[in-house]
């Protein structure tokens, strides 16, 4: 179960990153392109809102049964940087990562018919984007 998991974790990060990435492009492009956020826009930023919170699902459990997680955290964990990045670096900054989006998405569905919907999601989904790259372990990323 374990492998299965942190394999899933593993390629649905290519996911959440392609997702977010293009919800926040095409917010850009609707910002930048003077035009009004409708229903097909708030679709869209759904394109990094839903991979986020199952990448968070599947990372949430792996914490609790990884060796990597929760299982090593201690004051002497705190010394080592990798050790530090697994227990307590990247579940933390995923998780900040999330709220934004989450809150993001939430705040730009209600603005559909304005053109407020798109800096909305550009600033959300941009700083949660430039939050999960800072904290991807790069070191463990598939194909590394």
């Amino acid at each position: 179960m374990y492998t299965g998991l942190q394999h899933a974790h593993s390629g649905l990060a290519y996911l959440v990153l392609l997702g977010v990435a293009i919800s926040l492009l095409a917010a850009l492009a609707g910002l930048f392109g003077g035009k009004t956020f409708t229903d097909k826009n708030r679709k869209l930023g759904l394109l990094g809102l839903i991979p986020t919170h199952l990448q968070w699902l599947i990372g949430l459990i792996l914490y609790f049964v990884s060796p990597l997680g929760m299982a090593s955290a201690s004051g002497d964990a705190m010394k080592d940087s990798t050790t530090r990045l697994y227990v307590l670096e990247h579940p933390l900054m995923m998780v900040l990562a999330v709220v934004l989006i989450t809150i993001g998405y939430s705040k730009a569905k209600r603005q559909v018919g304005t053109t407020r919907g798109f800096k909305t999601i550009a600033i959300f989904y941009g700083i949660g984007l430039v939050l999960i790259l800072s904290r991807i372990p790069w070191n463990a990323w598939p194909g590394n």
